[in-house]
Order: C-alpha cells, then sequence, then structure tokens
C-alpha cells in the first residue's frame, strides 16, 4: 500500500443517514488492515457509532472518532472505544459550538474539527472555523495537553499552514492528496 509519507491513513465510514453518501464499511477496513502498519485513523460519520466501534475496532481500527452530533451517548460511546484498548476521538461539524467538547474533553484522545460539512469530498475549506479550533485548542490545552487537534475538509498546502498556525496537529487532507501530481511531494509540502 503506497502511502507517499503519510504518518496515517484516515477512514471515513459513511452510512447515508447520518450523511448523505455511503462510503467503506467493516470488510474494506479488514483489507485495508491487511495491507498497512500504518495507524488507521477511523472517522465514523454514521448515526449510530456506539453500536458499531467495537466491530471497527476488531476489524483493525487504531483509533476511532465519532460525531457528537449522532444519536449515541458521547460518553458510552468514547467508553465502548476505550474498551477495545484503542484512543477515542469526538468529532464537531462546522456549524456546531466549540462548546459540546467541553464535556468531554478530559476523555478523548483526539478532537476533529470539520472543515468541511461531512459526507462528500472536495468542498472549499471553511476559514469560519478557525476561530472554533483555535479556542479548542487553548481548552485542550489547559485540560488536556495530551490531546490531538485534527482537522478534516480542504486540506491543501496553504490551508495546512492556516490548520497548523489555528493549533491543529494532525491534518487530513483527500482530494488535495489524491489530485497531486506528486502525492510524496505534497505530503512533504503539507508537513513543512
Amino acid at each position: 500500500l503506497e502511502t507517499s509519507g503519510t504518518d496515517m491513513l484516515h477512514f471515513d465510514v459513511m452510512d447515508g443517514r447520518f450523511v448523505d453518501n455511503i462510503s467503506f464499511g467493516i470488510p474494506v477496513l479488514e483489507a485495508i488492515r491487511k495491507k498497512t502498519d500504518l495507524f488507521l485513523d477511523v472517522h465514523l460519520m454514521i448515526s449510530d457509532p456506539l453500536h458499531y466501534a467495537a466491530r471497527f475496532a476488531k476489524a483493525g481500527a487504531n483509533g476511532i472518532t465519532f460525531h457528537l452530533e449522532s444519536e449515541s451517548d458521547p460518553q458510552k460511546t468514547i467508553d465502548a472505544i476505550h474498551a477495545c484498548g484503542i484512543p477515542a476521538g469526538i468529532v464537531i461539524k462546522p456549524n456546531t459550538p466549540a462548546e459540546a467538547v467541553l464535556p468531554y474533553l478530559s476523555s478523548v484522545e483526539m478532537v476533529l474539527v470539520m472543515t468541511v460539512e461531512p459526507g462528500f469530498g472536495g468542498q472549499s475549506f471553511l476559514h469560519s472555523t478557525m476561530p472554533k479550533l483555535h479556542q479548542i485548542r487553548q481548552w485542550i490545552d489547559e485540560q488536556n495537553p495530551a490531546c490531538e487537534l485534527e482537522v478534516d475538509g480542504g486540506v491543501n498546502v496553504e490551508t495546512a499552514k492556516i490548520c497548523r498556525d489555528n493549533g491543529a496537529n494532525v491534518l487530513v487532507a483527500g482530494s488535495a492528496y489524491f489530485k497531486a501530481a506528486d502525492p510524496a511531494a505534497f505530503v512533504r509540502a503539507v508537513k513543512a
């Protein structure tokens, strides 16, 4: 599996209910797990992540993030992911206020801020999410310094710098990576 110098693989799971698209599921994750030792960062964009968390962990997820806007109880979902022996993360959509993460911030290893509406690749980066990202970085530094702050959506060489400047330390690139003439050069530029 060619990864062009990436540190992890972000695996988007969509159920056609929580977002209006359908993507990879457990069998695909199992197949990818057999082909790489990279950290598999599984992002559940599904209505009931609590019901599926253990199955994705068993299939090879190294970490699971799920949306606070889903139907599952957030703390129970975090606990279920931790019970599988892997890190748990929470995700918020662009219009969800930063304060939504506060009740769970001390319980998670990652907070993911969506910088596009979840469900479809190739969207434009929403600069309006940067104050929220910056605020969450401050709270992480105060309350849970080991927690990672991830950004997903519209990440390219230019927006990667903006995200880092506002506190993100994990960046997910999809369309920009796959459209790059030289994916390895793109990864190096994003990391620079």
